[in-house]
């Protein structure tokens, strides 16, 4: 069976939320199953090193998680409207990827939660479009025909999907948080089989 990678960097939990509910959209679509995976932190100190296996959660990617994927959705909390640096520095290490073209062709698409309705989450999205498209992957987004996508008072856009975690840092996605969480996952997966004809 095929799986889509759903790949994240999560620390208050609303984006590792928000990457089960992705993962619940993809196995809706028959013959296909998520593989969830996520990146170490970061340190400022160069001696800290990542447990090799993290302490719960999700198991960290690994190089053949990229290779073996039928598409691939990318999941980060916003920081000043970007993604967070562990999964920007995972991308940065990309380049014998990216030069063997192991993502070429395969679906992607990406989600975020963000503290406020306008903590960036848009920018955010579009900038973890970008090395998406230098490895050549077929960008998916949300269309507007998903009933939610108009009626969400909290998270949810056109570009992926998202949580609003607000001022208590709430990290429960809403119902349409995580109703346009799983449309965004089974439009990868079908992508994925369509894409594989």
């Amino acid at each position: 069976m095929p799986d889509i990678l759903v790949l994240y960097y999560s620390r208050g939990g609303s984006v590792a939320r928000l990457a089960r509910q992705v993962a619940r959209g993809i196995g809706e679509v028959d013959g296909m199953s998520a593989r969830l995976r996520t990146v170490p932190p970061v340190s400022a100190v160069t001696q800290a090193a990542a447990p090799q296996v993290p302490e719960d959660g999700s198991p960290y990617v690994e190089r053949r998680d990229l290779a073996e994927c039928a598409g691939l959705l990318l999941g980060s909390p916003t920081r000043f409207g970007n993604m967070a640096a562990p999964l920007k520095h995972f991308i940065d290490g990309l380049g014998a990827e990216w030069a063997s073209g192991t993502l070429v062709g395969k679906p992607a698409a990406v989600f975020t939660s963000t503290a406020t309705m306008h903590g960036g989450q848009e920018s955010t999205l579009l900038s973890m479009m970008l090395p998406l498209l230098h490895h050549g992957c077929v960008i998916a987004g949300i269309p507007y025909t998903e009933p939610a996508l108009s009626s969400t008072r909290s998270g949810g856009t056109p570009y992926g999907a998202s949580h609003v975690a607000g001022g208590d840092d709430d990290p429960q996605p809403t119902e349409d948080e995580a109703v346009l969480a799983r449309v965004l996952g089974r439009r990868v997966a079908n992508l994925a089989v369509l894409l594989s004809r």
